[in-house]
């Protein structure tokens, strides 16, 4: 059990390691998968928010220029109000000029045009006078206006037409009308899509920035980055634009096939629209570097306590490993000193049974002698008589070792028993040896077999004579304690504590490497013939089947202290006083036994001893053939006597049956050895040990005849 035990805790520490491992590994992940799943909802709110003020940084940057454009072209438009296309034509010097310092001021316009309803130059600022051969009624920005009144119109992104050049521009015009409303040209400035790019490069410093200027169909005026394709926006983003005139749309552009968070927002009164936005390569961009930061944090801690942990659990696996390499050769060292002791225990019985089997086959044989004196005769059937006695308290010590001696408990004074025992043992011990009694006022009420605990008590003050030499100080102190010297767990403390009899010499001490061997049967330190070496175990065989302990404590040269703990209880019960029982066999006058025995020599002893006596007896060898007995013809019994161990049914179990069957007989059991009593005690019913003596037997059958009925009244009720 204890050892089980133990591999439950190593299996369970083990266990405990695998799954700190696992959860090493585990937590950190969670961890780090919910860190970037919060990291990168972060960047990504963080990247809205920047492309929404990028987005209001281009949109105020190009509606303060097409509303200063468009200014410029009102104060043209203002300037050639009322003139005819000859007027304009001679004035076309000054107007020029007018143009160019207009022009001069304004960096993102390349040029101002006035032009006449056939689409001719009358004025521009770049030459003068301009070329009368080129035609610009083909122009978006002067088609629009022919067919009516657009307002300022803004057209698609051209290059210069010859002999004009320099970058591409797209025109932002308005029509010229009459006095009478009649259309007579259109007033037009050329804008640098190069500006707008210049100026998106100098805010677009982030990587992945993008801004665009685009019209409401989608033609784009100007890009950052520039991209060689010239290609309308995207459907999502086109679809987005006609839904809300601001907004954010993640797309992928139909351009370069580059993924953005893009924001737009129309001008207001034109219609253009501005964006900006990110690459969402580059919002991830940057959530994997937060989250490369704290890897290289996270990862060495992580992988720190991995091997930690992996050390600690194959340190602990050496370590159970050890400890079970080391419980084996435990357990064979104990299954050694078992062997050992069980060697002892064959070796000691054998010779202490043949030294008995001795005196009884020499006396046996000396009874057979013709012509053998009375005197003699009688002497020789003593000494069987008194070997009978001393097998019989062997074999007791024996079984008290082995917890398997069916004990009779009574609740008695532990203080008073030892009072009235000191006279006996100053006896034993001889008059060399002071006898030192301490015993306190108080009651030490214990629940035990009052014979086998004199029996203990006479063998350790025997054992402490032994230890003396004969000469010195012998004390017996019983005490009330709470607990034993090494504690027991809550649930195995008795509740009342422990009543301690503790028997102290001044003789020569116990090596404290004999400790753990001076309990074991037959295990003496003195010559050979000055003792069996069983009283000890029969101290600690007691203890146990009690409920006690039994310990020693000893330093060579200053004698040695045994101590025995018993559980004490509340009450005291006053033993009645025996009646003075004859020592004669009682007579049987007619009883009648039924006898169970599967030994046939033994239950034939039996009966043929009770027929001496006048007992009439009925003889079968099984509890099944009892019961059939009982069944026939119940009423004639007056007494059931039943051995315990037998093949099948127990006596115990038989005993139980009887009493199931309503039968009202007493029943008497007799055993020399039942672990099944040991353990359970008799249950209730009278208990007869073996061996026994005729004397012994009557007695008991009549103790039992006097107190149940009668045998007419025995017959099972139904």
């Amino acid at each position: 059990m204890a050892r089980a035990t133990v591999q439950s805790a190593q299996g369970n520490s083990l266990r405990l390691l695998r799954w700190m491992m696992i959860a090493s590994l585990a937590m950190p992940l969670g961890l780090f998968i919910v860190a970037s799943f919060i990291s990168y909802t972060t960047a990504r709110d963080q990247a809205d928010r920047e492309v929404t003020r990028s987005l209001d940084v281009v949109h105020e940057h190009a509606l303060k220029v097409f509303e200063t454009v468009d200014r410029s072209l009102a104060e043209i438009d203002e300037i050639i109000r009322g003139l005819s296309d000859d007027e304009i034509r001679s004035r076309e010097p000054a107007l020029h000029a007018r143009l160019k310092e207009l022009v001069a001021s304004m960096p993102q316009m390349k040029s101002a045009w006035v032009f006449d309803a056939q689409g001719r130059a009358l004025v521009n600022s770049l030459a003068s006078p301009p070329p009368s051969a080129i035609n610009f009624s083909d122009r978006d920005y002067f088609r629009e206006h022919v067919a009516s009144d657009v307002g300022t119109f803004i057209g698609a992104a051209l290059a210069p037409r010859p002999p004009y050049q320099g970058a591409p521009f797209f025109g932002v015009s308005r029509r010229r009308l009459s006095q009478d409303g009649r259309f007579t040209g259109v007033v037009q400035a050329s804008l640098l899509p190069q500006y707008f790019e210049n100026f998106y490069a100098r805010i677009g410093r982030e990587a992945g920035s993008y801004f665009a200027l685009h019209r409401a169909d989608g033609t784009p005026l100007a890009r950052f980055p520039v991209l060689p394709a010239d290609r309308s926006l995207d459907r999502t983003t086109m679809k987005a634009m006609a839904e809300r005139p601001s907004g954010l749309v993640t797309v992928i552009s139909s351009i370069d096939g580059v993924e953005r968070c893009i924001g737009y927002q129309r001008l207001a009164e034109y219609p253009v629209y501005v964006s900006a936005g990110l690459e969402t390569s580059a919002i991830r961009g940057r959530w994997l570097a937060t989250m490369s930061r704290q890897l290289i944090f996270g990862l060495p801690a992580t992988a720190l306590l991995f091997l930690i942990l992996m050390l600690a659990l194959r340190r602990t696996q050496t370590l159970h490993a050890e400890a079970a390499r080391r419980m084996e050769a435990e357990d064979a060292l104990k299954h050694g000193q078992r062997m050992e002791a069980l060697g002892q225990l064959t070796g000691g019985v054998a010779h202490d049974f043949n030294n008995l089997l001795t005196v009884i086959r020499a006396s046996a044989d000396l009874l057979r002698r013709p012509n053998l004196p009375e005197e003699r005769r009688q002497r020789y059937i003593d000494a069987i008589s008194d070997t009978v006695a001393r097998a019989a308290k062997l074999t007791a010590q024996l079984l008290a070792f082995a917890r398997r001696q069916a004990l009779q408990p009574e609740v008695f004074d532990a203080g008073r028993s030892v009072r009235a025992l000191r006279d006996m043992i100053r006896t034993l011990v001889g008059a060399r040896i002071e006898i030192v009694v301490e015993i306190p006022e108080q009651a030490c009420p214990i629940h035990a077999d009052a014979g086998q605990f004199e029996t203990a008590l006479i063998n350790m003050s025997v054992n402490a004579r032994d230890a003396m030499a004969g000469e010195g100080r012998l004390t017996i102190a019983v005490a009330l304690v709470a607990d034993l010297p090494a504690p027991v767990r809550p649930g195995e403390r008795p509740p009342l504590g422990y009543v301690a009899v503790s028997v102290r010499d001044t003789g020569v001490g116990i090596a404290r490497e004999q400790f753990n061997r001076i309990f074991e049967p037959f295990f003496t330190t003195k010559t050979i013939g000055q003792g069996t070496g069983l009283g000890l175990s029969q101290v600690f065989g007691f203890a146990k089947q009690s409920g006690g302990e039994v310990q020693v404590a000893s330093e060579l040269g200053h004698g040695a202290t045994f101590t025995l703990y018993l559980p004490r209880v509340a009450g005291m019960i006053e033993a009645a006083q025996p009646q003075a029982e004859p020592t004669a066999p009682i007579g049987g006058d007619g009883m009648s036994i039924l006898v169970v025995e599967d030994n046939i020599d033994v239950g034939r002893s039996a009966t043929d001893a009770l027929a001496e006596l006048g007992y009439r007896t009925t003889l079968v060898d099984n509890a099944k053939d009892a019961l059939e007995e009982l069944v026939d013809g119940g009423s004639q019994f007056d007494v059931v006597f039943t051995d315990v161990v037998m093949p099948g049914m127990s006596g115990l179990e038989l005993a139980a049956e009887i009493r199931r069957l309503d039968f009202t007989m007493p029943v008497v059991l007799a055993s020399g050895y039942s672990h099944v009593l040991a353990q359970q005690g008799a249950q209730g019913f009278e208990l007869l040990r073996k061996p026994y003596t005729i004397e012994e037997l009557s007695r008991m059958l009549h103790k039992v005849a006097r107190t149940y009925p009668s045998p007419s009244a025995a017959s099972p009720r139904r």
